[in-house]
């Protein structure tokens, strides 16, 4: 393992977004970098990120892989301008890259993964299909549920997650990163296998 791969969580950046249900990819992107010691402190191309290597024990030996992290810094409907700055800036193949971000289209706390796709109106997605010219990237789809009744959605997605929710969103968020981690030693056809239950 030694090219790059891109890790990249969608939200909205600033203090009053930052437990909102649109911004799980954040959320995520924060839960990794603690778990991996990673710094996310620099700032390049509108977007926060941290890079460094990602290791692991398997089958009694030492797995490493260089990983850049990123937090878009655009709004989410402008992700895709900070993250196709940064593709060319570090010269990353699509295939070694993926995103996690929010869907209203899956049930809340459900998870999953695939490998490419239209955006289905996630509008972080939409952004970064326009600026790439290209849908093919893989992605991890985190369920939040419709909105109840008749609420707007796009006030829905800027709620913070309920207590109760809360509770399931953090043994969710934990196993995102889990399938980040088999993605990145074993492949996205592997951690769909796993992960995709």
């Amino acid at each position: 393992m030694s090219s790059l791969k891109m890790i990249i969580g969608l939200g909205n950046p600033g203090p009053p977004y930052s437990n909102n249900r649109h911004n799980i990819g954040f959320q995520c992107i924060d839960l990794f970098a603690r778990r991996h010691r990673l710094d996310l402190g620099k700032m390049q191309m509108q977007a926060r990120i941290g890079d460094g290597w990602v290791q692991r024990q398997a089958q009694g030996q030492l797995q490493r892989q260089k990983v850049l992290l990123v937090k878009p810094l655009t709004y989410m409907n402008g992700s895709g301008q900070a993250v196709n700055q940064l593709i060319r800036f570090y010269k990353v193949e699509q295939a070694e890259i993926i995103v996690i971000h929010d869907d209203l289209d899956l049930d809340s706390g459900k998870l999953r993964l695939r490998m490419n796709g239209s955006s289905g109106g996630q509008n972080g997605i939409k952004s970064m299909i326009e600026q790439l010219g290209s849908q093919e990237f893989a992605r991890i789809r985190v369920g939040i549920g419709r909105p109840p009744g008749r609420m707007d959605p796009a006030a829905y997605v800027l709620q913070d997650f309920s207590k109760a929710e809360e509770e399931a969103f953090g043994i969710l968020r934990e196993k995102i990163c889990d399938a980040v981690e088999c993605w990145l030693f074993e492949g996205l056809a592997t951690a769909m296998n796993k992960f995709n239950g």
